[in-house]
């Protein structure tokens, strides 16, 4: 056992492939997050066939689990000391990677990342850049794969219904919200007897939804929560007023009755389903999925053709896709991008193929089928994938596209791991809800919320 256990790492140390019965039960454990459309899964099985084809010795056991499932299913193999050799999921980066990399549980992939770092575009591979506590050191402990930001998506028919154009919406951050609560909705109800909504603030606390979009308007207001080094900040009485400026305008569409009182309870596909039931005209939401439902829609052949009609209709014609507001400043938003990175465990069983298969997925000719498999739901991380005629082909592609070139920032976790708790708890969500449902004041959930912050990350 141990002479083939010997063979088979001098084989691959060397770049070899093997083509006796050994090296043909060699087996690589691939752990990934199932696709939101087909097109991403089938993408990702051409990768693989693709990786097996080039290394013949070597066969991939995929398993793939929905979102939900992921890091539950995760953590229980890390605990049995039986983790896949690589896994990815779309939330790995919110909850789990910087946390996995302080307690030593992740492998070094620098000498994967390293060689290709001058492909990735900015702030995307620093996603991966994570401080192991062990080492003492912060070294490339995960792999980017895509990014995500947040947009805005509206009805444009629903919004001409209430008597207005596309160049009726303000600018303005104030003026813009106003109009939607103030003037469109009640206008809408007027004039078509439907009890539509005229935005849908995702608020649940088991929504990640709720704290990307939170933290997209606290970006509004410039507050920064930590240093480049990990430091809080909210001892800042600036952060403090910023924080409330947020709050105040995040609730204030719920207090006025301008978006369904279910959403305080709202997961994430729910304000996806009332966008679709056109019970909202306007909502934010860290992908372009809700278009880009439409699109796999109207290509898709198991629907009538009536069906895949009104889709397309929908995709091309009554579905706006923008980027936010000015800031209350009046300068422009820079967005937030949560880069999406999967991981090679300390305890993987083959890791020298686990980097391996980590490489050839980076590479753009796999890696761009991959993302735009998607249909724009994610971003690409490379400069390459980026450049893609995928992206300027289409309006709400490109308005993605406008979006990332203006410029991104990461998230707090990146620099303090510690904020991963602070996301999965949702104090941000549960301030909210002390605002709405126990009519706590904006300033003293705020408060709340700071002594939780420097409880947890201080």
């Amino acid at each position: 056992m141990k002479f083939r256990t010997l063979c088979i790492a001098l084989a691959v140390a060397g770049g070899l492939v093997g083509a006796g019965p050994a090296a043909a039960q060699e087996k690589l454990t691939v752990w990934w997050v199932k696709g939101f459309y087909k097109a991403e899964d089938d993408a990702l099985f051409a990768a693989i066939k693709k990786y097996e084809d080039k290394h013949k010795g070597v066969k991939i056991e995929l398993s793939q689990y929905p979102i939900q499932d992921m890091i539950p299913k995760t953590v229980a193999a890390l605990d049995s000391g039986n983790p896949p050799d690589v896994a990815y999921a779309d939330v790995y980066d919110f909850q789990v990677a910087a946390k996995w990399a302080y307690d030593g549980k992740l492998e070094d992939i620098s000498s994967v990342i390293n060689p290709m770092r001058a492909k990735f575009a900015p702030n995307t591979v620093e996603t991966a850049f994570l401080y192991n506590d062990a080492a003492k050191t912060r070294a490339y402990y995960a792999f980017p794969l895509k990014q995500q930001t947040m947009h805005i998506q509206y009805w444009k028919d629903m919004l001409g219904d209430a008597g207005f154009k596309e160049s009726d919406i303000p600018k303005d951050w104030k003026g813009y919200w106003s109009f939607w609560c103030d003037k469109v909705q009640p206008a809408y109800r007027q004039k078509t007897g439907k009890r539509g909504f005229a935005t849908g603030f995702p608020m649940g606390v088991d929504s990640s939804d709720t704290f990307y979009s939170f933290l997209t308007f606290m970006d509004a207001y410039n507050v920064k929560l930590v240093s480049d080094s990990g430091k809080l900040l909210v001892d800042d009485p600036a952060v403090r007023q910023g924080l409330i400026g947020a709050l105040t305008d995040y609730v204030a569409p719920y207090q006025k009755g301008c978006t369904p009182p279910s959403s305080t309870s709202w997961k994430d596909p729910d304000n996806n389903v009332a966008f679709h039931n056109k019970t909202i005209i306007l909502t934010h939401n860290a992908t372009i999925s809700i278009a880009a439902k439409w699109l796999d829609d109207m290509n898709n052949t198991a629907l009538t053709e009536a069906q895949r009609a009104e889709a397309k209709k929908n995709y091309t014609q009554l579905i706006a896709t923008a980027g936010f507001p000015n800031k209350p400043d009046g300068t422009p938003m820079k967005y937030r991008t949560a880069v999406k990175v999967g991981v090679v465990f300390k305890e993987a069983k083959n890791k020298a193929r686990a980097k391996e298969f980590v490489s050839f997925m980076l590479q753009d000719e796999n890696l761009t089928p991959y993302v735009e498999g998607s249909l724009g739901r994610w971003f690409p991380v490379t400069k390459g994938g980026q450049a893609s005629a995928f992206w300027k082909n289409d309006p709400h592609r490109l308005a993605v596209y406008n979006q990332y070139m203006s410029g991104t920032t990461t998230f707090e976790f990146t620099k303090n791991y510690k904020f991963t708790i602070l996301n999965n708890e949702n104090v941000w969500g549960k301030a909210m809800n002390r605002v709405i449902n126990e009519k706590v004041p904006v300033d003293k959930a705020v408060d709340e919320m700071i002594a939780r912050i420097k409880a947890v990350a201080g």
